[in-house]
């Protein structure tokens, strides 16, 4: 997985995400499932299929289509396919900063990972 901020404003942040893929069964999460309570979230995708559990919905976005999650909406996504996938994330400073702060902290245990996402006014649900 790989990512890069293409730009940032006080409103949001956008970040393109790349996956090189591989197993899809069973799906192989970018993300565990999860809420933000004050943020809404997107996601364009630029190449592959993205597959989005939104809610008790699964979503299927193909390069050009876009996925959207209000703010309250329990998700995750992964790769759908075995192939390359590429997308734009689009998400507010507040996800950005809880992105971050995953990826830079050592404590993976659970309850370390509940506080963060508390931290961020988010819910880890998975």
């Amino acid at each position: 997985m790989s990512s890069g901020i293409l730009g940032a404003c006080e409103s949001f942040v956008i970040a393109s995400w790349a996956d090189a893929g591989g197993v899809v069964d069973p799906p192989r999460y970018i993300a565990p499932l999860h809420l933000h309570r004050s943020d809404d979230e997107a996601w364009y995708v630029l190449e592959g299929v993205l597959r989005v559990r939104r809610g008790g919905e699964i979503v299927e976005a193909g390069a050009g289509e876009s996925v959207m999650i209000p703010r309250g909406a329990a998700h995750t996504y992964w790769n759908g396919s075995a192939g390359p996938l590429r997308y734009l994330l689009v998400m507010t400073p507040r996800i950005h900063q809880l992105i971050e702060a995953i990826h830079a902290t050592a404590e993976r245990n659970p309850a370390a990972m509940r506080a963060l996402f508390e931290k961020y006014d988010s819910e880890l649900l998975g």
